[in-house]
């Protein structure tokens, strides 16, 4: 007694000492692209970026409506103002004017950088005009905004320079800034954390919705949110929360069902110790190997470490009447080290897959199947109380044995079976694979309209479509798209698209801004030109004087490049237009509403490979079909090593054949259900017929090996039964699920159970 408790206490500490290692050393990741195969195309690579850091994924699209019109005006203008000054947002622009666009270092350079002097010159018929604007401004309601910008800049460039840096089809503008056709108060905002990444996007809505909450006067206002990072957050609440309710659920039954199964509270809580001790030990091998790991990862590790919980059931159910667990645990571990072995070898295909996430997820398994595999055989059972009920004497399993004995097992069955799944499989409808990510995280359709009204409202940039400039620089790229701007105006006349952003609205090439140089007068001439324009107006002598500064310093300004723009508010934004390349630079253009792809296809081509058009979800596509066609090479070089374990194993071909023959059926009978029902398979559907072949393997080994002893068939088949009536609970629970990645698993392991449980009795006895 008193060194079971001993163990049981180490047991404990040692366990509790993982704990604590790992939550020291774990770092818990939540960008998505972890679970993303390595690009292998340039339009694959862009993809990743555009994904992650673009500036289409990081754009909040938001609306304020609730109040009167005025009162929406100036929330919008405090929501801005708060989000310019936190971190988390690189821009924050509601068509208000933004006296930051250009801070005090670049603001000389507005000449350099308004396409003003491509049209006007600084001579006293250009600022007569401009300063007679001045005088009926300053008897405006916009006076009290542009008194203080006057002595500086009487012509208002820096106010041109904000209205060409908002989106090119901006909404309508009133009481100084943007509103909706029904009312509502726009805004778009723009995060520096990666949009798929749902912690980054959660802490920056989060950090929003705070700052519309401490504005004043809020009332009954309400603040609507839409974008990409929106929906990534959305989506992953919902994914978890109903993951937690699924689990807390089938926690709970599974619990009830082993207490039912063997009437002991204390044998029932020491069996769950070497599944926790699997759990532990692969978050401590992530810990020690790489020192982080996906959230999903351990989601999908724990999901995939429910095959441990079989090895303590069958030591609870194959406990022998008078003799100690230890001497029954010796008699199963042949087999329970064959199924351990074997299912660690399945899950090596993740390992081989090239996939960070999915490396991380075979680390996890693995090592959760060993430690559970081994606490199992050499601690449960010197833990285990020395009272048991051995579930033989049970009346109802005899009867079950001999009704399972004289089932008829037709040989010709199973290949009847394959021959009709292989022909339900090639009359399935619909497509066999699942290519688009986005059906496997689905938005609802309301948010949907929601966005797509809000996207057209603001005229925010398409998320699917980019055109990539390529030249030998980044100022070959801003030549190139300063080239290519009036046929892109023209197709916008033509109602292909409703807008293009190219990379030169923000930063001319330096030949552009050379000859824009040349132009600016010196400060002797601009001084006459001002004299003359302004002999009849009400302005005082000198009062230009500062304009005249940046006029003569612009005039021997370095010319600016995007690094020395960088330090602007917009030069975040013009980096994520420039990409730097090996064998060059790209500039990336968003474009918004696109309505005729070919044309801008077409477009793209007569440039000679200097400009494309990428579909990102075309892209998408491919890169989903390159990972699932690694994952299948994985998936068949673990099924080879799969079969010679066990054929190892079992030391005989033949018995081999009736382990794995079930298991090969079952799968493919999953998979026949699933496409003859109209489903297209993912990732998740890979990952689910890994688990449900590895609790089949489980199942056929048990019910293959030869027993003479009847007491022992029943234990063996009490021992299955609440294997496959736990697995049914959890997964079968998890398919009813609405989220797509949660019934994938879900459908497939409960289908998986249950031909493999039904496969292995038909297969396995049929030779006897």
């Amino acid at each position: 007694m008193r060194s079971r408790v001993a163990l049981l206490a180490v047991w404990l500490l040692a366990l509790a000492a993982l704990a604590a290692f790992a939550w020291h050393t774990l770092r818990i990741g939540t960008d998505l692209r972890s679970f993303m195969p390595p690009p292998q195309t340039p339009d694959q690579k862009l993809l990743m970026e555009q994904i992650g850091e673009g500036p289409g994924s990081r754009l909040l699209l938001l609306s304020i409506d609730g109040a009167p019109e005025a009162r929406l005006a100036e929330l919008s203008r405090g929501l801005a103002a708060a989000l310019r000054a936190d971190a988390r947002f690189e821009q924050a622009i509601n068509g208000a004017f933004d006296p930051s666009a250009l801070d005090e270092k670049l603001l000389p350079y507005r000449w350099l950088l308004s396409p003003t002097l491509d049209t006007h010159a600084l001579d006293a018929e250009y600022l007569a005009d401009q300063l007679g604007q001045r005088v009926e401004d300053l008897a405006s309601p916009a006076a009290t905004l542009l008194k203080p910008l006057l002595p500086r800049d009487p012509t208002l460039e820096v106010l041109a320079l904000a209205q060409r840096w908002s989106p090119p089809k901006a909404p309508i503008v009133r009481d100084g800034v943007w509103f909706s056709s029904d009312g509502a108060a726009l805004l778009l905002a723009q995060t520096r954390g990666a949009g798929f990444d749902p912690a980054v996007q959660g802490a920056a809505i989060d950090a929003l919705q705070a700052a519309f909450r401490a504005l004043p006067d809020v009332g009954a206002a309400k603040l609507t949110i839409s974008g990409p990072g929106w929906f990534t957050v959305l989506i992953n609440e919902r994914t978890r929360g109903e993951a937690d309710r699924i689990g807390l659920v089938s926690t709970l039954g599974f619990v009830l069902l082993l207490v039912l199964a063997y009437r002991s509270l204390p044998a029932l809580l020491l069996a769950g110790l070497p599944v926790l001790s699997g759990g532990l030990a692969g978050i401590a091998a992530l810990a020690l190997l790489s020192g982080s790991a996906h959230g999903i990862t351990l989601a999908f590790g724990f999901t995939l470490l429910g095959v441990a919980q079989e090895y303590p059931i069958r030591v609870l159910s194959h406990r022998r009447a008078g003799e100690d667990a230890l001497a029954s645990v010796r008699a199963l571990w042949p087999l329970l080290a064959t199924a351990i072995v074997s299912a660690a070898i399945a899950y090596l295909a993740f390992l081989a897959s090239g996939v960070t996430g999915l490396q991380q997820l075979a680390v996890f398994t693995i090592a959760g199947l060993l430690a559970a595999g081994f606490s199992t055989r050499y601690l449960l059972p010197r833990v285990l109380p020395s009272r048991f009920h051995d579930v033989a004497t049970h009346a109802w399993l005899a009867g079950a044995v001999r009704a399972l004995d004289a089932l008829p097992r037709p040989r010709w069955l199973p290949w009847l079976l394959a021959a009709l799944g292989l022909v339900v499989l090639w009359r399935a409808p619909g497509p066999t694979w699942e290519n688009d990510l986005a059906a496997l995280t689905p938005v609802p359709q309301d948010l949907l309209l929601r966005d797509a009204k809000l996207r057209g409202e603001l005229g925010a940039p398409d998320v699917r479509y980019l055109l990539v400039l390529h030249a030998a620089d980044a100022d070959g790229v801003l030549a190139l798209s300063e080239s290519i701007e009036p046929r892109l105006d023209a197709l916008v006349q033509a109602h292909v698209l409703d807008a293009a952003e190219l990379p030169s609205r923000y930063l001319p090439s330096l030949a552009t801004q050379r000859a824009r140089q040349a132009k600016l007068p010196d400060r002797a001439a601009l001084e006459q030109a001002l004299a003359a324009a302004g002999a009849e107006l009400p302005f005082r002598a000198g009062l230009f004087a500062p304009f005249v500064d940046d006029v003569e310093a612009a005039r021997t300004l370095e010319l600016l490049t995007p690094a020395t723009f960088a330090s602007s508010p917009l030069g975040a934004r013009l980096a994520a237009m420039l990409v730097a390349r090996e064998d060059g630079w790209l500039g990336l253009a968003t474009l918004s509403g696109v309505h005729d792809a070919a044309a801008l296809d077409a477009f793209a081509a007569s440039t000679h490979g200097a400009v494309r058009l990428l579909d990102l979800k075309a892209a998408s596509e491919s890169l989903v079909v390159a990972y699932r066609e690694r994952i299948l090479r994985a998936l068949g070089l673990a099924l080879g090593l799969l079969a010679l374990t066990v054929v190892v194993a079992l030391r005989s071909i033949r018995r081999a054949w009736h382990v794995l023959a079930p298991m090969t059926l079952a799968t493919v009978l999953v998979v026949v259900v699933e496409r003859a029902s109209g489903l297209s398979l993912s990732l998740f559907h890979l990952v689910a017929v890994t688990l449900a072949a590895g609790l089949g393997l489980h199942y056929a080994l048990f019910f293959e090996r030869p027993v003479a002893d009847p007491a022992e068939a029943r234990r063996t088949l009490h021992a299955t039964l609440v294997c496959v009536a736990s697995a049914l609970l959890v997964f079968g629970l998890q398919a009813l699920s609405s989220l797509p990645v949660l019934r994938a698993i879900g459908l497939t392991v409960a289908l998986g159970v249950g031909f493999h449980f039904c496969l292995s009795i038909l297969m396995a006895r049929a030779r006897r």
